[in-house]
């Protein structure tokens, strides 16, 4: 029988808290069953293994960043829009390092298509009409925008811009200024 007050949205958030403390390869079931301090057969009644908790922290993450996103991108546009959306997934990796983590968990075909992963690729391209960049070039151009923004924040999580100058918030703005450079003179095939 499961234990009272543990349920599958309680165990998930945790599962999230956990990772944001120890690393989200660290969050296993037995771990999370010594953060309530209960046998790890009583969580499978709401998780079916580490590999399903995993995923429902993406879930999680996704959707919350997602949520956090759309927020940030009520009402503006252009250059406005790509900053604040890029400063979105920042200031989220900076405060939930596991949880971003997590938001970039390989997910199969039909879980993915049911996720919040869906919102992120039409805030990118609702980003994107700003510029007038049609197919195939829009997809080119969200290929590489998360590829800046999670390569950014990866490598400065890693402290890999910790040890010279400039500071990095200056070279996290001098990014963004090229990248809405390039958005507006996208280069012909």
């Amino acid at each position: 029988m499961a234990r009272v007050g543990l349920t599958t949205e309680r165990l998930t958030r945790a599962g999230a808290e956990l990772a944001d403390e120890v690393g989200f390869d660290q969050v296993t079931v037995s771990a999370l069953a010594r953060r309530f301090d209960v046998k790890v057969a009583s969580l499978y009644s709401h998780v079916k293994n580490s590999q399903d908790l995993k995923t429902r922290i993406a879930l999680l993450a996704l959707e919350e960043l997602a949520d956090l996103a759309a927020d940030a991108l009520a009402g503006r546009a252009g250059k406005d829009a790509l900053v604040a959306f890029a400063n979105v997934y920042r200031d989220y990796a900076r405060e939930h390092p596991g949880r971003y983590t997590a938001a970039r968990l390989r997910l199969d075909p039909e879980t993915a298509a049911a996720s919040a992963g869906v919102r992120h690729s039409q805030m990118t391209r609702a980003i994107l009409r700003g510029y007038d960049l049609a197919e195939p070039d829009q997809t080119h151009a969200v290929r590489l925008l998360g590829s800046v923004f999670h390569g950014y924040v990866s490598l400065e999580l890693a402290g890999g811009f910790s040890h010279s100058a400039p500071d990095s918030q200056e070279s996290w703005s001098r990014a963004l200024d090229a990248l809405d450079a390039l958005l507006r003179h996208w280069p012909a095939p």
